[in-house]
């Protein structure tokens, strides 16, 4: 069980809009992802003791699970919750995000500061765009890479920035493909590689983004800072499907866009070696 007080709780209900048993804007099928990139498997029925709605999960999962593995899931949440505060999806005072911030990292044995220091400073730093020869990727799909960068960074440039999502979402998921497909068996014998029914790890094709970010930390191409801003911009690609946006209300802006090719140039710098 998490060392979670019962203002501890609250607080986390409010920032987490569970009121109507929802989690934020999660549906069924994205809250089963979410928990999953954590290996919880959050609508089995060990998760169903209080009930089957999405907070009655999560507040199974807080009374079931360990204070790293809830702080590590919920640090996560409130950058989600943040990222929806400033796009205007939500409103909620700075001082509960803080609060909430503070829960986390109590559970995580991180200090709030550190970590709220450490997303500013990525924010900030200069990546440079590596020479694509040194990124392991199809020499035939460079030259498409290469034009949805320069596309991308024009969009950024013009304020097209759901075409910015959707080129850097593109880009990073065909080279982190091409780092498994170059290294095969350091990525299939990942603890986090996807698994078919018959236990055997998928073919490099049927691998969502999500676990080739994973996986690609785990095995030491991504470094942590790049695996968290990595799911981010792959949450903002999801909204590709109309109604997925229109549901969500989602309206990226120039904060998104700036977010989304930073987090796709630090990859990029990552899985060259040249960071």
């Amino acid at each position: 069980m998490a060392d979670l007080t019962e203002a501890d709780r609250y607080l986390l209900e409010i920032i987490l809009d569970m009121g109507e048993g929802y989690v934020l804007d999660f549906k069924d099928r994205s809250f089963g992802d979410f928990f999953g990139r954590h290996g919880v498997q959050i609508h089995s029925a060990k998760y169903q003791i209080h009930g089957q709605s999405k907070a009655k999960k999560m507040r199974a999962f807080w009374d079931l699970e360990s204070n790293a593995l809830v702080g590590r899931v919920l640090s996560e949440m409130i950058d989600k919750c943040e990222a929806q505060c400033l796009n205007g999806e939500r409103e909620l005072d700075s001082a509960i995000l803080t609060k909430g911030r503070l829960v986390s990292s109590k559970l995580s044995g991180t200090a709030v500061g550190d970590s709220l220091t450490m997303d500013q400073g990525f924010l900030r730093k200069d990546f440079q765009i590596p020479n694509l020869k040194s990124i392991p990727i199809d020499p035939l799909v460079s030259g498409i890479v290469q034009s949805r960068l320069a596309e991308a960074s024009k969009c950024l440039g013009a304020g097209a920035y759901l075409s910015v999502i959707f080129l850097c979402g593109s880009v990073l998921e065909a080279v982190l493909l091409g780092a498994a497909a170059r290294d095969p068996q350091t990525f299939n014998q990942a603890t986090r590689s996807p698994k078919q029914e018959n236990g055997k790890v998928k073919q490099f094709h049927g691998w969502k983004l999500s676990e080739l970010i994973d996986v690609a930390s785990e095995v030491g191409l991504l470094k942590p800072d790049v695996q968290k801003f990595s799911h981010g911009l792959r949450d903002f690609r999801n909204y590709i499907h109309p109604y997925q946006q229109l549901n969500s209300g989602f309206t990226p802006d120039e904060h998104t866009g700036n977010l989304c090719f930073q987090a796709l140039k630090a990859a990029l710098a990552d899985v060259s070696g040249s960071r």
